[in-house]
Protein backbone atom coordinates (compact mmCIF):
# COMPACT_ATOMS: atom_id res chain seq x y z
CA UNK A 1 0.00 0.00 0.00
CA UNK A 2 2.43 2.18 1.03
CA UNK A 3 4.85 1.58 -1.93
CA UNK A 4 2.01 2.10 -4.32
CA UNK A 5 1.56 5.44 -2.60
CA UNK A 6 4.90 6.32 -2.96
CA UNK A 7 5.36 5.20 -6.77
CA UNK A 8 2.41 7.51 -7.66
CA UNK A 9 3.83 10.17 -6.60
CA UNK A 10 5.26 12.78 -9.06
CA UNK A 11 9.45 13.43 -8.46
CA UNK A 12 8.76 16.87 -6.86
CA UNK A 13 6.32 15.36 -4.36
CA UNK A 14 8.95 12.99 -3.58
CA UNK A 15 11.37 15.55 -2.35
CA UNK A 16 9.22 17.15 -0.41
CA UNK A 17 7.62 14.42 1.75
CA UNK A 18 11.15 13.44 2.36
CA UNK A 19 12.51 16.62 3.22
CA UNK A 20 8.77 17.10 5.27
CA UNK A 21 9.20 13.81 7.15
CA UNK A 22 13.22 14.38 7.93
CA UNK A 23 12.30 18.11 9.42
CA UNK A 24 9.52 16.37 11.21
CA UNK A 25 11.65 13.79 12.84
CA UNK A 26 14.17 15.88 13.89
CA UNK A 27 11.79 18.39 15.12
CA UNK A 28 10.56 15.97 17.77
CA UNK A 29 14.17 14.72 18.33
CA UNK A 30 15.03 18.95 19.59
CA UNK A 31 11.69 18.47 21.06
CA UNK A 32 12.54 15.95 23.31
CA UNK A 33 16.55 16.95 24.06
CA UNK A 34 15.10 20.61 24.46
CA UNK A 35 12.79 18.91 27.81
CA UNK A 36 15.57 16.80 29.31
CA UNK A 37 17.90 20.58 29.24
CA UNK A 38 20.81 19.30 25.78
CA UNK A 39 21.38 22.02 23.90
CA UNK A 40 20.22 21.15 19.79
CA UNK A 41 20.47 24.51 18.67
CA UNK A 42 23.50 25.62 16.10
CA UNK A 43 24.65 28.50 14.53
CA UNK A 44 24.66 28.35 10.86
CA UNK A 45 27.69 29.77 9.04
CA UNK A 46 28.28 30.06 5.18
CA UNK A 47 31.11 27.50 5.38
CA UNK A 48 29.09 24.92 7.43
CA UNK A 49 30.84 25.47 10.70
CA UNK A 50 29.63 27.69 13.52
CA UNK A 51 29.58 31.07 13.17
CA UNK A 52 27.51 33.84 15.93
CA UNK A 53 26.09 36.78 14.68
CA UNK A 54 26.18 39.63 17.07
CA UNK A 55 23.00 39.75 17.94
CA UNK A 56 22.85 42.38 20.35
CA UNK A 57 23.56 44.95 17.89
CA UNK A 58 20.23 46.53 16.24
CA UNK A 59 22.12 47.47 13.46
CA UNK A 60 22.92 43.53 12.68
CA UNK A 61 20.86 42.61 9.54
CA UNK A 62 21.59 39.06 10.58
CA UNK A 63 19.28 39.41 13.64
CA UNK A 64 15.92 38.42 14.42
CA UNK A 65 12.91 39.52 16.08
CA UNK A 66 14.38 42.08 19.94
CA UNK A 67 17.67 40.85 18.59
CA UNK A 68 17.17 36.71 18.55
CA UNK A 69 19.37 34.26 16.24
CA UNK A 70 17.88 33.65 13.18
CA UNK A 71 21.04 31.38 11.68
CA UNK A 72 20.58 28.60 13.49
CA UNK A 73 19.83 24.83 12.74
CA UNK A 74 16.44 24.88 14.94
CA UNK A 75 14.82 27.25 12.99
CA UNK A 76 16.03 25.55 9.53
CA UNK A 77 13.94 22.85 10.66
CA UNK A 78 11.21 24.65 11.95
CA UNK A 79 10.90 26.46 8.46
CA UNK A 80 11.23 23.24 6.56
CA UNK A 81 8.37 21.90 9.13
CA UNK A 82 6.15 24.54 8.03
CA UNK A 83 7.12 25.25 4.25
CA UNK A 84 6.64 21.31 3.86
CA UNK A 85 3.32 20.13 5.39
CA UNK A 86 1.94 23.84 4.07
CA UNK A 87 2.47 22.73 0.56
CA UNK A 88 1.77 19.43 0.96
CA UNK A 89 -1.85 19.46 2.72
CA UNK A 90 -2.75 22.38 0.07
CA UNK A 91 -1.09 20.97 -2.95
CA UNK A 92 -4.57 19.18 -4.04
CA UNK A 93 -6.56 22.62 -3.59
CA UNK A 94 -4.36 25.13 -4.71
CA UNK A 95 -3.93 24.73 -7.97
CA UNK A 96 -1.16 27.18 -8.88
CA UNK A 97 2.31 26.36 -8.13
CA UNK A 98 3.48 30.02 -7.26
CA UNK A 99 0.72 30.21 -5.40
CA UNK A 100 1.42 27.30 -3.41
CA UNK A 101 5.06 28.27 -2.95
CA UNK A 102 4.43 31.47 -1.78
CA UNK A 103 1.98 30.42 0.88
CA UNK A 104 4.25 27.68 2.20
CA UNK A 105 7.33 29.86 2.72
CA UNK A 106 5.02 32.80 4.19
CA UNK A 107 3.96 29.79 6.97
CA UNK A 108 7.95 28.35 7.20
CA UNK A 109 8.43 32.43 8.29
CA UNK A 110 5.54 32.54 10.56
CA UNK A 111 6.54 29.26 12.14
CA UNK A 112 10.14 30.32 12.98
CA UNK A 113 8.95 33.56 14.25
CA UNK A 114 6.59 32.18 16.64
CA UNK A 115 9.07 29.51 17.91
CA UNK A 116 11.41 32.27 18.62
CA UNK A 117 9.12 34.17 20.19
CA UNK A 118 7.86 31.00 22.27
CA UNK A 119 11.49 30.21 23.34
CA UNK A 120 12.73 34.00 24.46
CA UNK A 121 9.03 34.32 26.60
CA UNK A 122 10.13 30.49 28.11
CA UNK A 123 13.51 32.05 28.95
CA UNK A 124 12.49 35.22 30.22
CA UNK A 125 9.86 33.27 32.67
CA UNK A 126 13.34 30.83 33.86
CA UNK A 127 15.29 34.16 34.53
CA UNK A 128 12.62 35.75 36.41
CA UNK A 129 11.99 33.43 38.80
CA UNK A 130 13.39 33.21 42.64
CA UNK A 131 17.23 32.94 41.74
CA UNK A 132 19.43 35.09 42.66
CA UNK A 133 22.26 35.23 39.98
CA UNK A 134 24.22 37.52 41.72
CA UNK A 135 24.67 34.99 44.77
CA UNK A 136 23.78 31.80 42.78
CA UNK A 137 25.44 31.38 39.91
CA UNK A 138 28.96 31.86 40.15
CA UNK A 139 30.78 28.60 40.01
CA UNK A 140 28.06 27.65 37.74
CA UNK A 141 29.15 25.01 35.45
CA UNK A 142 27.44 24.42 31.66
CA UNK A 143 27.67 24.47 28.10
CA UNK A 144 27.57 26.99 25.44
CA UNK A 145 24.37 27.15 23.77
CA UNK A 146 24.93 29.70 20.94
CA UNK A 147 28.70 30.50 20.47
CA UNK A 148 30.31 33.04 22.52
CA UNK A 149 32.28 35.77 20.58
CA UNK A 150 36.01 36.75 21.82
CA UNK A 151 37.30 39.59 24.45
CA UNK A 152 33.41 40.21 25.45
CA UNK A 153 33.04 41.75 21.53
CA UNK A 154 29.43 40.38 21.60
CA UNK A 155 27.30 37.77 23.50
CA UNK A 156 26.40 34.20 22.87
CA UNK A 157 23.99 32.02 24.96
CA UNK A 158 24.63 29.30 27.88
CA UNK A 159 22.85 26.66 29.88
CA UNK A 160 23.94 26.13 32.77
CA UNK A 161 22.72 24.14 36.19
CA UNK A 162 21.76 26.26 38.90
CA UNK A 163 19.92 25.46 42.09
CA UNK A 164 19.34 21.86 40.33
CA UNK A 165 17.53 23.90 37.46
CA UNK A 166 18.82 24.16 34.16
CA UNK A 167 18.48 27.90 32.77
CA UNK A 168 19.33 30.10 30.10
CA UNK A 169 21.48 33.08 30.54
CA UNK A 170 23.22 35.50 27.76
CA UNK A 171 27.10 35.31 28.07
CA UNK A 172 30.25 37.04 27.25
CA UNK A 173 34.20 35.82 27.89
CA UNK A 174 37.06 37.86 28.30
CA UNK A 175 39.08 34.97 26.22
CA UNK A 176 39.16 33.48 22.61
CA UNK A 177 35.94 32.29 21.12
CA UNK A 178 33.96 29.89 22.78
CA UNK A 179 32.11 27.37 20.61
CA UNK A 180 28.69 25.98 20.53
CA UNK A 181 28.74 22.50 23.15
CA UNK A 182 31.72 23.84 25.40
CA UNK A 183 31.99 23.24 28.63
CA UNK A 184 32.17 26.69 30.49
CA UNK A 185 31.92 27.64 34.14
CA UNK A 186 30.47 31.36 35.31
CA UNK A 187 33.02 33.59 36.62
CA UNK A 188 31.30 36.65 37.15
CA UNK A 189 27.61 38.08 36.74
CA UNK A 190 27.81 41.31 34.52
CA UNK A 191 23.84 41.69 34.83
CA UNK A 192 20.99 39.46 35.70
CA UNK A 193 20.72 38.00 31.98
CA UNK A 194 24.43 38.26 31.38
CA UNK A 195 27.34 36.04 32.74
CA UNK A 196 30.91 36.17 31.84
CA UNK A 197 31.95 32.78 31.59
CA UNK A 198 35.46 30.95 30.54
CA UNK A 199 36.18 27.58 29.09
CA UNK A 200 36.03 24.19 31.50
CA UNK A 201 39.29 22.52 30.64
CA UNK A 202 40.11 19.32 32.05
CA UNK A 203 43.59 18.39 33.51
CA UNK A 204 44.95 15.12 33.60
CA UNK A 205 46.51 15.32 37.26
Amino acid sequence: MITEWWTALSPIMKVLWAVTLAASLIFLIQTVMTFIGASSDTDLGADGMDTDFDVSDPSDMHAGPSGMNLYTFRNLINFLLGFGWTAILLSTSVRSTVLLLVIAILVGIALVVLVMYLFKWLSGMQQSGNINVYKSAVGCQGTVYLTIPAERSGEGKVQISIQGAVREYNAQTDGEEIRTGTPIKVVEVINPGTLLVEELKSYIV
